[in-house]
């Protein structure tokens, strides 16, 4: 067993309540067993906390169309196209398949951002765990009240899907998709009703020619619209969002990767969470993100796997991977970053992250493969075919059913 909180035990074990949550942990001779209560025991594997995905697009599920380019602009704009032509019930299928994808590879938490609406039903239907962050689009200023209005009535829409352990927040896209008043209207609004609050940000170097300069793929593409260029210039993507007052403790960064040093103590000053993606960067050529110097910092960093359009499969342990080796992270440090910091990135450290008494009983149950590596290595190694089983508040989401 991997607490994660704590050094890994080898014979370890949990006690389930009826309410979902771990009312044991630690050495199997020492939980206790009640008459009456089930008792599984996995064998030869990993029992662990369920992993946390910091960044999906769960309505993404299943979208073919062409693969990351170096034209990022272009890209965005084929994207929201086939988005177009795909219909509420198309959204609705492709979240319900994206969340039982992320289950069977152990995934228990997701923070997803959308703006169909689909991930929050998607999740409250199968009385699943996460954030659904709403999006919402509207790059010239003129666009603001009208966007803030659409944005306000949606979640009002979609709040009977939160409760429980699905929560809803807001989204302000990116900037390259939404003006300084937009991004302001919408925090002041967030911080008034206490919703979360994500935003793309400083993710290519486009989105930095656009702040910085008025120029390059973005900034023509908003001249073609007759769309002003942002005012002022002259900033990164962090210093803009700063100015117009988005940067808060409630706030996820997603990617990150475009951020100078004082990019970095910006984001600590106002202890934003970073939700780092370091395959879908690296699939887009996007660069890499400062990950060691935003650690450094003690920022709250999680991992996400972006959508499937950008990497092909939801393999959050894959992107663990890839975070390691970029900040030449020790295994057990590299682990955390997709259970209990993903965990703080999002808030909810007290609730799951660790397998700790009193906190939710998400946990899976990972094949042990044969070799001498640490347990956290050997967890690190292993890819969705060798989860056996997936339990959300000690509940059985997932079983595997694949030959080993």
């Amino acid at each position: 067993m991997l607490p994660v909180d704590r050094p890994p035990l080898e014979h370890g074990a949990l006690l389930i309540g009826a309410d979902g949550r771990i009312v044991a942990a630690g050495p199997d001779e020492a939980i206790p067993r009640p008459a009456g209560v089930p008792a599984e025991d996995f064998g030869d594997a990993f029992l662990l906390p369920g992993l946390i995905n910091s960044h999906t697009h769960l309505e993404l599920t299943g979208m073919g169309g062409e693969p990351p380019s170096a034209d990022f602009a272009g890209w965005i704009r084929r994207l929201r196209e086939a988005k177009a032509a795909r219909g509420a019930d198309d959204f609705l299928a492709a979240a319900r398949r994206g969340l039982a994808d992320c289950w069977a590879a152990g995934v228990t938490t997701v923070a997803d951002t959308g703006d169909s609406g689909a991930a929050i039903q998607a999740l409250a239907e199968a009385r699943g765990s996460g954030i659904a962050y709403q999006e919402v689009f509207g790059p010239h200023p003129d666009q603001c009240e009208e966007s803030l209005r659409g944005l306000q009535q949606r979640v009002e829409a979609l709040s009977g899907f939160a409760g429980g352990r699905v929560r809803i927040g807001v989204s302000p896209h990116a900037p390259y998709t939404v003006s300084g008043p937009l991004y302001r209207a919408t925090a002041e609004w967030a911080s008034a009703t206490d919703l979360p609050l994500a935003v793309h940000l400083a993710e290519s170097p486009a989105e930095s020619a656009l702040l910085a300069t008025g120029e390059g793929s973005f900034a023509e593409a908003w001249r073609g619209r007759g769309i002003p260029a942002p005012d002022p210039l002259g900033a990164t993507p962090v210093e803009w969002l700063g100015r117009h007052g988005v940067l808060t403790p409630r706030t996820l960064c997603i990617h990150v990767v475009q951020a100078t040093g004082a990019d970095i103590a910006r984001l600590a000053e106002h202890d934003c969470a970073v939700a780092h993606c370091p395959l879908s960067n690296r699939a887009h050529g996007h660069g890499e993100a400062p990950l060691a110097h935003l650690l450094d910092a003690g920022i709250r960093v999680g991992v996400g796997t972006d959508s499937v359009v950008s990497v092909g499969e939801l393999d959050l342990l894959a992107d663990t991977r890839a975070a390691r080796t970029l900040a030449s992270l020790a295994p057990a440090r590299a682990l955390a970053l997709c259970t209990l910091d993903g965990a703080r990135a999002l808030g909810l450290d007290g609730e799951i992250g660790s397998l700790a008494p009193g906190k939710w009983a998400d946990c899976v149950a990972i094949r042990m493969a044969e070799g001498t590596s640490s347990p956290e290595e050997m967890v690190l190694a292993s890819d969705p075919r060798d989860v056996l089983a997936t339990f959300v508040g000690g509940r059985d989401v997932y079983r595997n059913s694949r030959p080993q």
